[in-house]
């Protein structure tokens, strides 16, 4: 009796299921079709069709099949010789100083008296009124030429030595405190000198007949540093916004962002206010990692539009400033470079480790240096045989120099992720090897990586340091780890051609790739039924194009969450019907 009344279930079950017998199949709110469609999936790694509904994908494959899909209220994108893939993951940003630079003033090229007016003009134009103007940089690329392959630059420009006279007229109501990209010197205007109560008995305050002329040492700048007020929420948005708008406009859905307590509520209040744009994977530092575990936090703790991802640790410096820390020292200054605070005491970098791992976190550490590299690596193998057994993705982030191939492997079977950003190659270069000489054939050894068997995660350090400023733009970020040229196609064959990845590596490095490394595979990073719809069309065929044509490309839509949030006015869209 009990297999007969199974019998019977299952077949009442499958003529409810059956067309025409009350089921019914699920409708697209959108399709995309008429492109190539790069899924990331290597079980389906092609498709000619893409539908949507709600905030998930609900197929992927022929047009045919897709088309079934729609009903009159389905919208239908028709893309013709377009790229749809992906939404962009990048691994690393530092979201609050892109907004900051972007709102305020970013003086990287500067070096001239015009510059620096049209510069300073255009930021206190953008400003609130009363907000400090903070930073700049200026003069960052006046040794060598901006993306190039040790071209010179303009200079060091001895007769720009700038005083407050150039900036007081275009800063009538905004505080200025601005910086050469070095720190060796600062310039003030008239109003924040009156607001520190500057004058020409403080140390460091240039005068000339008696009068301050804005030029102040770097100790004279901490003292006005120190009356700066915190910026208010408002400007906090106003610079989330501006920062906001290049990532759509670049197909980033999601950023992996070292993220300070006063930005995650920025976040927050964001998402509150339904214009978060982007998908968080909050970094905050390791040395956190304990506050977080007292209130239950872990790795992970969020949703999925912002979440407490992997925690930040630092062991070197940076090759912007030649501090980034090496076995044999710089050619250029004779140093090795040096360690972070987080290096201090001895042992303090092992106790954060092992204490963060064992309360559920991922490690995500800084490492530049080939002896910054292989120091990390001894700590986290310390970490994997000293605490029990668990799931980890560990990661070296920028893993910029290594130390030979053997680290490569050494990663590979520690299972730790390489952490990397392509454009650094193409930028960096213009000074690498007068740096560090023939150890330039280590940096940004991403085949080496590769065929070693290490998981490459791409991003791009937007926006930058005090000595460049990186793009947001991912197209840029494959070009440069395909090509290892300058945008003009220097050097000739590429900089150290050997160490060159194909497209497919690079866009798997910028989707799936980060998906994984934030523990994050199975809603993001592949274009396949049930993933978040998180994605990007591109104008051209990335894996088609010739190399020199990469730059070329660019995001026409991006779609987060299912909603369209930025559309290119180049897309030709043939047809969009319902």
């Amino acid at each position: 009796m009990r297999r007969i009344e199974l019998i019977l279930l299952m077949t009442v079950l499958a003529m409810l299921a059956a067309p025409g017998n009350g089921a019914t199949q699920e409708v697209a709110d959108m399709i995309l079709t008429g492109g190539k469609v790069w899924t990331g999936n290597v079980e389906a790694p092609a498709a000619e069709a893409i539908a949507v509904k709600d905030n998930r994908i609900l197929a992927v494959g022929s047009v045919d099949e897709i088309n079934n899909l729609s009903d009159s209220e389905t919208v239908v994108m028709d893309l013709p010789g377009h790229f749809i893939m992906p939404g962009f993951i990048d691994n690393h940003t530092h979201f609050d100083r892109a907004g900051a630079l972007l709102l305020g003033v970013n003086l990287l090229d500067v070096n001239s008296r015009e510059a620096l007016v049209r510069e300073v003009k255009a930021a206190a134009e953008r400003m609130p009124e009363g907000a400090w103007l903070r930073g700049g940089d200026w003069g960052a690329y006046a040794q060598w030429r901006k993306n190039s392959t040790g071209e010179a630059g303009d200079g060091p420009a001895e007769s720009f030595d700038p005083d407050r006279s150039l900036i007081d007229p275009v800063t009538p109501e905004n505080p200025a405190l601005l910086s050469k990209w070095d720190g060796s010197v600062f310039l003030a205007n008239t109003l924040a000198l009156e607001r520190a109560g500057a004058d020409c008995s403080w140390h460091g305050v240039e005068c000339e007949k008696g009068s301050m002329t804005g030029r102040i040492s770097p100790e004279a700048a901490e003292r006005i540093r120190a009356i700066i007020p915190e910026k208010s929420m408002e400007q906090r948005l106003a610079e989330a916004r501006i920062a906001l708008k290049r990532l759509r406009k670049h197909g980033v859905t999601t950023i992996h962002d070292i993220t300070g307590a006063r930005q995650l509520g920025v976040f927050r209040e964001l998402k509150e206010r339904d214009e978060l744009t982007v998908r968080v994977y909050a970094r905050p530092t390791l040395d956190k990692w304990d506050e977080l575990a007292a209130v239950g936090i872990k790795h992970g703790f969020g949703d999925p539009m912002l979440k407490i991802g992997g925690l930040k640790g630092f062991v070197d410096g940076i090759m912007g400033n030649s501090s980034a820390r090496f076995y044999e020292p710089y050619l250029t200054t004779g140093e090795r470079g040096r360690w972070r605070d987080m290096m201090y005491p001895p042992g303090n970098m092992k106790k954060l480790l092992v204490g963060a791992d064992s309360a559920g976190h991922w490690p995500q550490v800084h490492a530049i240096g080939d002896q910054a590299i292989d120091s990390l690596l001894n700590l986290y193998e310390y970490v994997i045989d000293h605490n029990a057994p668990r799931e980890r993705r560990f990661r070296v982030i920028h893993t910029q120099v290594l130390s030979g191939p053997d680290a490569a492997r050494r990663m590979a079977e520690m299972g730790i992720i390489a952490e990397v950003q392509p454009y650094h190659a193409i930028d960096d270069m213009r000074w690498m090897e007068e740096r560090i000489g023939e150890r330039s054939r280590w940096a940004y050894a991403f085949r080496t990586l590769k065929d070693s068997g290490v998981l490459l995660s791409f991003g791009s350090d937007w926006p930058g340091t005090n000595a460049s400023w990186y793009t947001s733009d991912p197209i840029m970020g494959i070009y440069a780890a395909v090509a290892r040229q300058t945008t003009d196609g220097k050097p000739e064959g590429g900089w150290y051609p050997q160490e060159r990845v194909d497209v497919e590596t690079a866009l798997r490095a910028y989707t799936c790739n980060n998906a994984w490394a934030a523990g994050e595979e199975h809603l993001k990073g592949m274009l396949k039924p049930g993933m978040l719809a998180d994605i990007v069309v591109v104008s051209d065929d990335l894996t088609q194009i010739s190399m020199e044509k990469i730059p070329e490309a660019e995001v026409l839509l991006t779609i987060l969450d299912g909603e369209i949030i930025y559309k290119s006015e180049k897309l030709p869209v043939s047809e969009v019907r319902n």
